[in-house]
């Protein structure tokens, strides 16, 4: 009972995203071809949302859910690996028309083929897991 207002937050967020058809194929093509502004503002806000609360977190010191304080470390140096990762999770949004999140609110709207979506990412997320330490980080 003590994480149900975390699933009522992952509910409420689902239908956000479901109403502001975040989650719609079409809408994601449509930001793909450059033809909609629709995506890239609420990606946007998501942005400027997370830079708001990570400052937020930063100065006020601000502290977990078990006490502790939450210390956020600088990101190391390195673009090339940035552009990588960029690249591969681009072009699998692209071809699948769903990004991680999206999948499962997907799944819960009742497109059921987009199971085959979540097995794919669950296999390179594992694929990667046992590659990681033989790949230049």
């Amino acid at each position: 009972m003590r994480y149900i207002k975390f699933l009522l937050v992952g509910f409420v967020f689902g239908i956000v995203l479901t109403k502001a058809e975040a989650v719609s194929w079409y809408r994601i093509y449509e930001m793909f071809q450059f033809d909609s502004f629709h995506m890239y503002g609420i990606i946007g806000v998501a942005v400027m949302t997370g830079v708001i609360g990570v400052q937020i977190i930063k100065r006020k010191q601000l502290k977990d859910i078990n006490g502790a304080t939450i210390i956020i470390p600088d990101k190391e140096k390195g673009t090339f690996r940035y552009w990588i990762g960029g690249l591969i999770f681009g072009l699998g949004w692209a071809m699948v028309g769903a990004c991680p999140g999206p999948i499962f609110i997907l799944l819960g709207t009742g497109f059921m083929s987009v199971g085959l979506v979540l097995i794919g990412a669950l296999l390179g997320t594992f694929i990667y897991g046992c590659i990681k330490d033989y790949l230049p980080h």
